[in-house]
């Protein structure tokens, strides 16, 4: 049987610290794959939703965006994977007695754990103004509650549609559809967070905002690069596919300041030999400083131009810009101001260029330690300039892939939620509608919550998410968000988000991926993007969590009819009642999804087109490949200080936690830790097992604090520190973000180190 929630936080401030691991997977992620799932959902309904999970005639793992193959085991998941579909599958329940029983200020003081451990949400919920409580409402009280206070609204700019990257691709369609019928471009999303900086970067030089690789590339290569990514938690299923890689003949170099059990050794639990010794994954660990990756990339480009017979000569005269100015650029990377940067010695660097000349087909793979920078759209527009040189974009098993964290976010981009739409897709929109959507820019995430701090955004509505707990600078969005008129979150649980309310809140809840969707014309299914183009269908199988749940794309048109009335030519209710309706519109607006239902309805679905993986064209201004030269930047960290990267525990997903163990990293029974070189931690004075406040600097001068963490002492690069999120989204400013991209630079936080009061 399931076992209840907890009903108190567990204790948080006394973790245990035991030896990191130096492997992944294996039979300890079985045991605690089931141990979770058993908790959660019971031995049969474990049995019956696991089995169909990544399935070609099953759903889509709500966690991550990391594709599936064509061949499929019986398991398809990974340990993370398991642990979002128990918490969504799960048989606890959250009604309206809940609400009842804990008042909004209660629900504040309660951890994100705690809250996430209670289960779905049974009801559409209200917090009306100056009420303590969550009180049910009907869906047609809450959609008049939304269309009252849109219609007070001097413009429709002052509202806010904020998407998570678990939205099915027919829900952001309608979604965005919505919006801009409404009148506004401020579609935020989960995106801005993460991977705008590698969309920012890869738009201007290859032409596609996305990765130019497929899964049988990366089986393909000969070296794979994985930089500022731990796949042993954020994606663990991409370590069979690097396992693949290596049996094949690959090389791989990781580039991190932590080292990560994931890449040392995976045992795969797919196989005897797999659970009994496993594959060691890297040949070349680079234990770079926080933000010296532009600067390794720029010294390995002058060191390959330095190098007879290196640059695709042919490929860099047919398909490139901007050559010679690059050239004068990296002939200047200087080896004492790299090491300096990278904190790398100089025979490693050149051990990896040994490697990088031994390859003929290379990938670049990276996550959110490259994308989380001030610098990061010009630390990516290197890798691509690496990958250039030697021809390594548009040939098999070589290119770029940025590894996206989320299921669908990179499918949502696609159907539009994007605060700065291209033309051509507000031209597609206006001639398939028949409406004038609005042209001007719309808010990112941080223009958003800038926006509700100063009154200029009264309504804000999530689509999914942890929109609070997600967000940088924590105090200010929360005090931004309580400036709000009306918070509105479609949800399936409990989040931090529901107890920081504007004057009144709705939380309206809906269906999981793991649920059956039946509408009027007979059971639907919905579609996603994965992180490599690869769009499939995902079917639900277990009956709703309540009767009162409604679906995604449900609940966007019964807004949209009670919002945009009858002045809407839009055909909401035919679009509710039959998504293929839907698909036939997306098929006619969106490049790629030509004949969308037909295509979908293959088994394993179908591969979006992409220019330059496809046929070496590169949609770009110059109308080729962009070689560009940006100075070399990297953080500057003033003596005493450390720079911190914020990142996730391996119980955790985002910001779901779903314990409070890192089992990798050795932590157990707490998250308030902070990971130090031990010849930092002695310079500094901090002992291991001493607690400390951690306190970032920025040149706004506010004090930014995060107290009581454990200080552990950790092989972390010298000069870095590491500690999980959101715990630590207080200490990383508003206005610290990425040029160009606009995404918090989560991953250089200049920080001091205080004695606890606590200790």
């Amino acid at each position: 049987m399931a076992s209840k929630p907890p009903k108190g936080d567990p204790v948080q401030d006394a973790p245990q610290v035991a030896e990191a691991q130096h492997a992944a997977a294996g039979l300890p992620a079985i045991g605690h794959t089931l141990r979770v799932a058993q908790q959660q959902m019971g031995v049969r309904r474990t049995a019956l939703t696991l089995l169909r999970v990544n399935q070609k005639d099953g759903f889509d793992c709500p966690g991550c965006a990391w594709p599936e193959p064509d061949h499929r085991h019986k398991a398809e998941f990974c340990e993370n994977g398991a642990k979002a579909v128990a918490e969504e599958a799960t048989l606890r329940r959250v009604t309206p007695d809940f609400f009842a029983a804990h008042p909004v200020a209660d629900l504040a003081t309660r951890s994100g754990y705690w809250l996430g451990q209670q289960g779905r949400i049974t009801h559409p919920m209200y917090l009306a103004e100056g009420a303590e409580r969550y009180e049910p409402v009907s869906w047609e009280r809450a959609f008049d509650i939304i269309a009252e206070e849109i219609a007070a609204l001097d413009s429709p700019d002052e509202s806010v549609f904020y998407t998570s990257g678990r939205t099915s691709n027919e829900a952001a369609f309608l979604y965005q559809l919505f919006a801009r019928e409404l009148g506004t471009n401020n579609l935020p999303d989960c995106s801005n967070m993460c991977h705008e900086s590698s969309g920012s970067a890869l738009t201007e030089t290859i032409g596609v905002g996305k990765g130019s690789v497929l899964l049988e590339d990366l089986h393909k290569s000969d070296l794979i690069i994985v930089a500022g990514q731990n796949p042993g938690t954020n994606h663990p299923r991409m370590l069979s596919a690097l396992e693949e890689a290596k049996n094949n003949g690959a090389k791989i170099i990781t580039v991190n300041p932590l080292p990560e059990a994931g890449l040392e050794r995976f045992k795969n639990p797919q196989t005897a030999q797999g659970m009994l010794k496993g594959t060691a994954l890297t040949d070349l660990f680079l234990q770079i400083r926080l933000g010296g990756d532009q600067a390794l990339f720029r010294l390995l480009n002058k060191l390959i131009l330095e190098t007879e017979g290196a640059v695709d000569e042919d490929f860099v005269r047919e398909h490139t810009h901007g050559y010679e100015e690059f050239v004068r650029a990296a002939r200047d990377a200087d080896w004492d101001e790299t090491l300096a940067a990278t904190g790398l010695t100089r025979d490693r660097i050149e051990e990896a260029l040994r490697m990088v000349l031994a390859s003929k087909r290379t990938v670049v793979c990276w996550a959110m330690g490259l994308t989380q920078h001030k610098h990061a759209v010009p630390t990516i527009r290197e890798v691509v300039n690496f990958l250039l040189l030697r021809g390594n974009i548009g040939r098999p098993g070589a290119g770029v892939c940025p590894v996206r964290g989320h299921s669908n976010v990179q499918g949502d981009r696609t159907m539009g939620i994007f605060e700065r739409p291209a033309p051509a897709f507000l031209d597609a929109l206006e001639k398939e509608f028949g409406f004038a959507p609005p042209r001007h820019h719309g808010l990112d995430v941080v223009r958003a919550i800038k926006a509700l701090r100063d009154g200029d955004a009264k309504v804000f509505f999530a689509m999914g998410g942890n929109f609070v707990a997600a967000s940088p600078d924590t105090d200010v969005t929360e005090a931004a968000m309580r400036k709000a008129r009306l918070t509105v979150h479609v949800s399936t649980k409990l989040n931090r988000s529901h107890a920081v309310t504007g004057a009144r809140a709705l939380i309206l809840p809906t269906l999981g991926r793991t649920e059956r969707d039946r509408q009027d014309s007979g059971e639907q299914f919905v579609t996603v993007e994965d992180s490599m183009g690869m769009v499939h269908a995902s079917r639900g199988r277990l009956e709703p969590a309540s009767k009162q749940l409604l679906s995604e794309p449900a609940i966007v048109c019964r807004l949209a009819r009670r919002v945009l009335g009858s002045a809407s030519r839009t055909p909401w209710e035919e679009f509710e009642k039959d998504y293929a309706t839907v698909r036939d519109r997306i098929a006619r607006v969106v490049p790629g999804f030509e004949d969308f239902n037909a295509k979908v309805a293959r088994p394993g679905g179908f591969t979006l087109p992409h220019a330059p993986r496809d046929e070496r064209r590169f949609p770009t201004a110059t109308g080729k490949a962009n070689f560009t030269a940006a100075p070399v930047e990297y953080p500057a960290v003033p003596k005493g200080r450390l720079l911190l990267q914020t990142l996730r525990s391996h119980d955790q997903y985002n910001t779901t936690i779903y314990g409070l163990d890192d089992r990798y990293r050795g932590i157990k029974n707490g998250r308030r830790v902070v990971l130090v070189h031990p010849d930092d931690a002695t310079e500094l004075g901090l002992a291991d097992g001493t607690y400390a406040d951690l306190v970032s600097e920025w040149r706004d001068g506010v004090e930014r604090r995060a107290p009581g963490f454990r200080v552990v002492h950790y092989p972390t690069a010298r000069g870095c520190a590491a500690a999980y999120y959101p715990e630590t989204n207080v200490l990383v400013p508003l206005e610290a973000t990425a040029d160009t991209s606009n995404t918090p630079a989560s991953k250089s936080v200049v920080v001091r180190l205080e004695q606890s009061a606590i200790d």
